[in-house]
């Protein structure tokens, strides 16, 4: 199961938003009101800490050897 961040929407300004956890299957729909208060909420795009690299590491440049 995949765990999802949500906020609520203030009907007011001044309030604060809340954030909270939700683990959900990717296959349910969106929650569209937070369970414990009942307001308005939308699903929060997070980020991930996954690395990428592109080309020649240097660690096989390191296993060729100097010429």
């Amino acid at each position: 199961m995949a765990t999802y961040v949500y906020e609520t929407i203030p009907e007011n300004a001044d309030e604060k938003p809340r954030r909270f956890e939700v683990q959900q299957k990717m296959t349910e729909d969106a929650l569209t009101h937070d369970p414990e208060s009942g307001l308005p909420v939308k699903r929060v795009i997070t980020g991930g800490c996954g690395i990428v690299t592109h080309g020649t590491s240097i660690l096989s440049m390191r296993s060729r050897g100097s010429k």
